[in-house]
C-alpha cells in the first residue's frame, strides 16, 4: 500500500530584466506608403534604443502587419501598418530612460506592456522546491499517523514549476529610485511536488 500527497512551496523574488513590449504603427492612403512610414519609423526606434545603449541581440521583432482599415466596407479609409519589437532591459535603474526614448521616436511610437522576470532563479527554485518536499513529507506524515501506519520510504516525486517571465501584476513595492515610473515589485515563484510514499 502507498499514499501520494502534493507540497507546495513558494519563494518571492526580485526581478532583475524587464521585458519591454513596444513598437511602431502609422496609417496612410496606400499599402505602400504605410509600408515605407512604418518601416522608417521602426528604423528611428531601433536607432534611438542602440543610443541608449540597448544591444541589437536584445531587441526582438514580434509583430509586422500590414491591412486595410474599412470606412464602410469595401471603401477602404486607409492602411495600417504595425511594427512590434521586445526590448529586453537588463538594468532596471534604466528602464524609464528607455521608455521615454521609445515615446520620442513621434507619434508613430507605441508602448505595449512590460514583464518582469528574474535572469537565473535558480537558487530561488531550490528554496521553494525544499519547501515544497517538506510539506508533502509533513502531509504524508500525518496521514499515515491518521491511518495508525508507520510511513515507508520515498517511491516516486514529480515536479511542477509556476512562475518565470509575469505581465505587471507583481506585488508593488516601493521602486529604488523615487522617481521611477516603473516598479518591479516582487513576484512569486512556486515548485509543486507530488511524493509517493510505501506505507510500512
Amino acid at each position: 500500500m502507498d499514499i501520494t500527497v502534493i507540497g507546495e512551496g513558494s519563494v518571492l523574488a526580485g526581478p532583475d530584466i524587464l521585458r519591454l513590449h513596444a513598437g511602431v504603427e502609422v496609417r496612410r492612403a496606400s499599402a505602400a506608403e504605410s509600408f515605407t512610414a512604418v518601416r522608417a519609423a521602426a528604423a528611428r526606434l531601433a536607432d534611438a534604443l542602440s543610443q541608449v545603449g540597448i544591444a541589437a541581440e536584445d531587441v526582438r521583432t514580434v509583430e509586422l502587419s500590414l491591412g486595410p482599415e474599412y470606412e464602410t466596407y469595401p471603401k477602404v479609409a486607409a492602411y495600417r501598418a504595425a511594427q512590434g519589437v521586445e526590448v529586453v532591459i537588463r538594468d532596471l535603474t534604466q528602464a524609464d530612460r528607455v521608455i521615454d526614448t521609445v515615446a520620442g521616436v513621434g507619434e508613430e511610437a507605441r508602448l505595449n506592456g512590460v514583464a518582469f522576470e528574474l535572469s537565473d532563479p535558480a537558487d530561488q527554485l531550490k528554496d521553494a522546491r525544499t519547501r515544497a518536499f517538506r510539506d508533502a513529507a509533513a502531509k504524508a506524515a500525518h496521514y499515515a499517523e491518521l491511518a495508525g501506519r508507520p510511513l515507508g520510504g520515498v517511491v516516486s516525486v514529480s515536479e511542477d514549476v509556476r512562475g518565470g517571465p509575469q505581465p505587471l501584476r507583481t506585488m508593488a513595492v516601493a521602486a529604488a529610485d523615487a522617481g521611477a515610473s516603473i516598479s518591479p515589485g516582487r513576484q512569486t515563484l512556486t515548485v509543486t511536488v507530488q511524493v509517493g510514499y510505501d506505507f510500512a
